[in-house]
């Protein structure tokens, strides 16, 4: 039973939930594959540094349409990029939304603090399957993302998923929207610990339990780093060692709030870019829709690259039914320079 933000929910979170977001954003035209438009806020983009492309991301045998129409949107603009577990796929990661996605139903933050037996249930499955996501890497995606805010082309990242990915790449500016599955916080004194450190204990207090069920490789896992498991009965489950109260993993579930401070960050990111580029995502929770819906409200460009339809289409100046990493590495050749002499790897 995954927590995170499931399908078809909308988090209540932010202080802006009455801005952008609730008011009606007129449709804007949009290309669906390749854009002509000059973009409508061109004139204003500030000119950024250029930086060689020094080959840590494979650039493309064969650079497609896609990353060249995106190219002619962000060539000379500050770029934020919104990140969703469509990027994370390449990693191993799955999302919740994406072509062959296993529906899921979604531990409530409600459940999560009045039901014993459903933390119980949660950490016995979190910890068969965090490790998991602790052992997975970047994938070229973030890795091109890096080297375009390295180049002064992207502003920073904020990003829907809970993985680390972003920062394990290099990339130095990124909000965590719904938190990192790498911590985990007590409700009660707000003591924050390390998800390695919380395993030491469980670990300690169930013995074997997770060699009970297998090889990690063999069980379902979801992006929150909630192996789908079923038999928890008898799991004990840790309290807070400074306070004796609730644990709970510092993620965003569905029915919390998302951090005030989070939000505010995100939206001046927003504000500060000349582009906004959605990576996999399907805008399908409200956190992440918010920031398309406050770009179009103030007539900054929004392209879209996913698999699938998003709730934010009508919205995109720019929108690409295609494979993030792909789109990402591609745009590398078109805004940085390959070293003369030298050849990307």
């Amino acid at each position: 039973m995954s927590a995170f933000l499931g399908a078809g929910h909308e988090p209540l979170g932010g202080s802006h939930t009455s801005r952008a977001d609730t008011e009606d954003v007129t449709p804007r035209p949009r290309e669906t594959f390749v854009t002509t438009a000059p973009c409508a806020r061109r004139a204003s983009l500030r000119p950024v540094g250029r930086a060689p492309y020094r080959g840590e991301v494979a650039a493309p045998q064969n650079p497609a349409r896609p990353s060249a129409a995106l190219a002619a949107l962000v060539r000379g603009a500050r770029t934020l990029v919104l990140t969703g577990a469509g990027l994370s796929t390449d990693s191993g990661i799955p999302d919740y939304r994406g072509p062959g996605s296993v529906p899921r139903n979604p531990m409530t933050y409600e459940q999560f603090v009045g039901d014993a037996g459903f933390r119980r249930h949660y950490w016995a499955r979190n910890h068969v399957g965090w490790r998991h996501m602790a052992a997975t890497r970047p994938n070229d995606g973030h890795r091109a993302i890096t080297a375009l805010e390295a180049a002064g082309h992207v502003t920073g990242v904020v990003t829907q998923n809970v993985d680390t990915l972003h920062q394990r790449a290099g990339t130095r500016t990124v909000v965590d929207l719904h938190g990192s599955y790498d911590r985990v916080t007590c409700l009660g004194c707000g003591t924050l610990v390390t998800r390695e450190a919380l395993d030491a204990r469980l670990t300690a207090l169930n013995p074997g339990f997770r060699e009970s069920h297998g090889p990690v490789d063999d069980i379902e896992i979801a992006p929150d780093a909630d192996a789908v498991i079923e038999a928890t009965a008898g799991f004990v489950v840790a309290p807070c060692e400074t306070c004796g109260g609730i644990l709970k993993p510092d993620i965003v579930y569905f029915g919390e709030q998302v951090p005030r401070e989070r939000v505010e960050r995100a939206f001046a990111l927003v504000d500060d870019a000349d582009v906004l580029l959605v990576a996999g995502s399907s805008l399908t929770v409200h956190s992440g829709l918010r920031f398309v819906r406050h770009a179009a409200r103030r007539g900054t460009p929004v392209a879209i690259v996913n698999r699938g339809a998003t709730r934010g289409d009508d919205l995109a100046t720019l929108r690409l039914d295609a494979g993030t990493s792909e789109t990402l590495v591609g745009l590398l050749p078109h805004l940085l320079p390959v070293p003369t002499g030298g050849s990307a790897a």
